[in-house]
């Protein structure tokens, strides 16, 4: 299933390359979920939030 990002996400997600890589290895219904979240963003802020949050979830290897 390919997945349609939203474009301020996929602009701000692009910006952040080790969040990129983390949207990237989550699995289809994670992605799912985190393109709810996106829903209630209001501001680039927000959204920027958002991709911040994920990069946070990135695990050191």
């Amino acid at each position: 299933m390919k997945l349609e990002l939203p474009l301020g996400f996929g602009i701000a997600l692009a910006q952040n390359e080790a969040a990129m890589k983390k949207f990237e290895s989550l699995t289809e219904s994670e992605k799912q979920a985190v393109l709810q979240k996106t829903h209630n963003v209001r501001s680039k802020q927000e959204m920027q939030q958002l991709v911040s949050s994920l990069d946070a979830q990135s695990t050191i290897e």
